[in-house]
């Protein structure tokens, strides 16, 4: 079952879908209490306009649990929610779901990936600031997840190379003098230094930094045990640099500009695309059960990927086709 769009309840259609088959589920449900989807008729089964947000989430939760059993184990789960204000509090419901499905899934969550909105709604409120973001939370079911940073965020530039200066090297000799090491740590320390700052030279890195026990602190965190490691049993560390640009929990991007998109809430193309490229290969599968106008089964078929879109909205499923029929149209003329 690939390549369709399937229009339905999203819990009915998952219970479908055969174990361990998918490998990428992306998707951003119906917020609590914020559009009704379904305006010609009473449709209790669709998600968001439940009257409690309890009832809400536990049938959010309830989605979440199918599509954890759908994916692979080395697959991942994104999931994008919106937040909710009543009566001036906001309410933490991305959050609030984020710890449920930690709490009931044998997942973990990998990112919390925040997305800066460059261009939000723009209001005038006396007692708040503006929302400009929401939280695309990355689950992965087990540590073998695929991941493929080298291709995220490709396209922005990579940091500028440093110029050379033998300042550099001559502070951390001098620190090094200054030290408490062995005499076989300073030797040791003198060699490493001559080795990274060679390095810098024939442009092998674009910058380096030392740490040597008792000039410098140690890292704070599990997270540098390594190099806290290497510090104690070693005498320093070095630390290189290869310019390229880190890899941020951070996206910032427009919203989605729905102008020819008969769909009120469409997510940002850019986002979902930066996504799919990281958690996902070529010919994989990529399944949104909320798939609306279609956006991510497009991006998904536009980068080689298998797709599959579920949404209970005869409309929007229509033109979710409509949309990637028309990318096959202009796919075959090239």
């Amino acid at each position: 079952m690939m390549n369709k769009i399937i229009c339905g309840n999203a819990l009915t259609e998952l219970k479908k879908i055969e174990n361990d088959s998918i490998d990428l589920v992306i998707t951003s449900p119906p917020y609590w209490e914020q559009r009704k989807y379904i305006k010609d008729k009473e449709c209790p089964s669709e998600l968001g306009t439940e009257k409690l947000m309890i009832d809400y989430e536990s049938k959010l939760g309830a989605i979440f649990g199918e599509c954890v059993r759908v994916c692979k184990p080395t697959g991942n789960i994104v999931f994008n929610l919106g937040d909710k204000y009543v009566q001036g509090c906001l309410q933490l419901i991305p959050y609030r779901f984020a710890i449920r499905a930690i709490d009931y899934n044998e997942v973990m969550l990998v990112n919390d990936i925040t997305w800066v909105k460059t261009n939000p709604t723009p209001r005038q409120y006396k007692k708040r600031l503006i929302s400009s973001t929401e939280p695309f939370f990355h689950f992965a079911k087990t540590k073998n997840y695929y991941y493929n940073p080298d291709v995220y965020l490709k396209d922005e530039k990579n940091r500028p190379r440093k110029k050379i200066t033998s300042k550099k090297g001559k502070k951390y000799k001098e620190l090094i003098e200054k030290s408490n090491l062995t005499d076989l740590e300073t030797t040791k320390a003198r060699v490493g230094l001559l080795m990274a700052f060679t390095e810098l030279e024939e442009g092998k890195i674009t910058d380096f930094r030392m740490k040597i026990r008792g000039i410098h602190k140690e890292a704070f965190g599990g997270q540098s045990g390594g190099r806290n490691s290497q510090i104690r049993n070693n005498g320093f560390t070095i630390i290189k640099m290869f310019g390229n640009k880190l890899k941020r929990d951070v996206i910032e991007n427009s919203v989605a500009n729905t102008k020819n998109i008969d769909h009120p809430a469409v997510f940002p193309l850019k986002v979902i695309i930066e996504m799919v490229k990281l958690l996902s290969k070529e010919n994989s599968i990529v399944l949104d059960p909320f798939c609306g106008s279609g956006q991510v089964c497009l991006a998904s078929k536009s980068l080689n990927r298998n797709y599959l879109g579920i949404d209970l909205n005869k409309k929007y499923c229509e033109l979710a086709q409509e949309r990637i029929d028309e990318l096959s149209k202009i796919e075959s003329k090239i």
